[in-house]
């Protein structure tokens, strides 16, 4: 079956791309020990040689990287040829779909609408609404590469794009920029090749400021503090610069090195001393992980230790990380814990998935998904070994989105954790994150997902068991708000926390498993 779209107004020459190329999708090996009851579609590739590398949010899957991006010559307008295909044990149903576009003459928006056509492909094939909004996909496409071809700038072009994708009535359904999906990959891998200073624009006078150094960093062992002015780069002033662009400087490979000059603030403006520092490069890890154990007497006198994990982000270290840090909170005989998913907005479902089964033993299902045809079906561990089966609550607010939301799901419809806090953001959709050819980044969303227990998480958000509030507070024991008012550190002191710790010692003392 062939589908051809032409714009009402093209008597020019045709330009033909090469012919298209399937992408196969490559389930990460470290996905094995989850299973999921139905095959999932391969997707296909455009008209223009491409296959994606990227790490997308749908449960880990990997694409392969290879770009051909030569074109057999210039014209006016351009044919795509679009072929379609499921993988499955039947035989391969296709579709092919002819695209007919007028080519801009300006080179930066020609390569703007390349971008277009290999993002609407990806919509086409993954988005969780087949009907696209009840709308026509395919004439959008027309639309839209019309309306780009006057345009003289990519930012106008790239304008258009996000125009087209805001019809689809899916706010996390978005293209960002080469420079954006840097920043984000950072955030997801939890790694990075730089000297491990966080700087930002101070707001009045627009210097960059370092706010902090890595621990162990090279940026750390130079003896780089907060407060310090970053004034050069390589001998380049950087007056107007922003911190992005300043920090895109310090990155580099490992085995470089970056001179920096910096402004030591010795308690005025008069006393400051300026010093130059050669950084070498290395390997910085962000960790998203923070511990700490806090001790508490217990109503019958007893020394007890809690386990308080802030987990900020669902990176790729995020488990590993996590295990580590109870590892270490085991051997320190804690006897209980508390997990802060507070204002963590998700990540990689996958790396939920991995801090899930830290948790949990057997075959127990983590998340049921629900794809475009309308099928749920359940993710569920294969024998699954928790590290601890210490009592667990879980503290979440309405900052608590996405991957925070399917772990704590699966924490509490499983009977492992009691959840403390506020009711969550309410976000039960899936995104694949797909790098395209010009280093800008598609996120689609892909599936929905409903907990365990089937209960609906888009735009309802999960309920805790026990609200985090000024009532409940009040209605502690003395002992607790004694402790509150008291010089404590300032952790202890976070009224959740007390509740929390209030769950984990009545359950304790009742002898109920969480």
């Amino acid at each position: 079956m062939e589908k051809i779209i032409t714009p009402r107004r093209l008597d020019l020459p045709l330009l033909q791309f090469p012919r298209s190329l399937k992408l196969n999708l490559i389930p990460s090996p470290s996905l094995n020990r989850y299973v999921r009851h139905k095959k999932r579609p391969c997707s296909s590739r455009l008209g223009f040689k491409t296959e994606i590398c990227t790490e997308t949010e749908n449960h880990g899957v990997k694409m392969n990287n290879t770009v051909g991006k030569k074109l057999l010559g210039l014209a006016a307008a351009a044919v795509v040829t679009v072929s379609s295909s499921i993988c499955c044990d039947s035989p391969a149903l296709a579709e092919s779909l002819t695209i007919a576009f007028p080519v801009s003459r300006a080179r930066e928006v020609t390569a703007v609408q390349r971008t277009l056509v290999e993002a609407w492909g990806l919509i086409r094939e993954t988005f969780v609404d087949p009907t696209f909004n009840h709308q026509d996909w395919d004439s959008k496409l027309q639309q839209t590469m019309v309306e780009m071809f006057p345009l003289r700038s990519a930012d106008a072009a790239y304008g258009k794009i996000k125009t087209m994708l805001s019809t689809l009535g899916d706010p996390f359904t978005r293209i960002i920029s080469p420079k954006e999906y840097q920043s984000f990959r950072i955030g997801s891998d939890g790694n990075l090749q730089g000297v491990g200073l966080f700087i930002n624009s101070e707001p009045k006078t627009g210097h960059l400021v370092v706010m902090s150094c890595v621990e162990g960093s090279p940026a750390d062992r130079a003896g780089i503090h907060e407060g310090d002015e970053l004034v050069e780069i390589n001998g380049q002033k950087l007056d107007g610069l922003d911190s992005e662009a300043a920090a895109q400087k310090l990155r580099g490979r490992v085995g470089t090195s970056v001179t920096v000059k910096l402004k030591s603030m010795g308690g005025s403006e008069m006393n400051s001393q300026i010093r130059e520092v050669k950084l070498p490069r290395d390997y910085i890890k962000l960790s998203p992980i923070s511990s700490t154990i806090i001790p508490h007497t217990t109503p019958d006198g007893r020394l007890a230790k809690t386990g308080y994990v802030k987990l900020t982000a669902f990176s790729q270290t995020a488990a590993s990380d996590m295990e580590h840090a109870v590892h270490e909170m085991e051997n320190q005989n804690v006897q209980s814990y508390i997990l802060d998913l507070r204002n963590n907005p998700g990540g990689l479902v996958k790396a939920g998935l991995d801090v899930a089964q830290l948790w949990l033993d057997g075959d127990e299902t983590l998340v049921y998904t629900i794809d475009r045809e309308g099928v749920t079906s359940p993710i569920n561990m294969i024998d699954g070994h928790a590290v601890t089966h210490d009592p667990l609550v879980v503290l979440v607010n309405e900052g608590s989105a996405s991957a925070s939301e399917i772990l704590a799901g699966a924490l509490h419809d499983n009977c492992r954790a009691v959840l403390v806090g506020r009711r969550t953001y309410g976000k039960g959709k899936i995104q694949s994150v797909t790098e395209l050819d010009d280093g800008s980044a598609l996120f689609v969303t892909v599936a929905k997902y409903l907990s365990p227990s089937l209960h609906e998480i888009d735009q309802v958000g999960i309920t805790p068991d026990v609200q985090c509030t000024t009532d409940k507070i009040d209605s502690l024991t003395g002992e607790i708000l004694m402790k509150m008012k008291s010089s404590v550190p300032l952790l202890e002191a976070d009224s959740c926390v007390m509740v929390a710790e209030h769950e984990l010692e009545t359950r304790r003392s009742n002898g109920t498993a969480s």
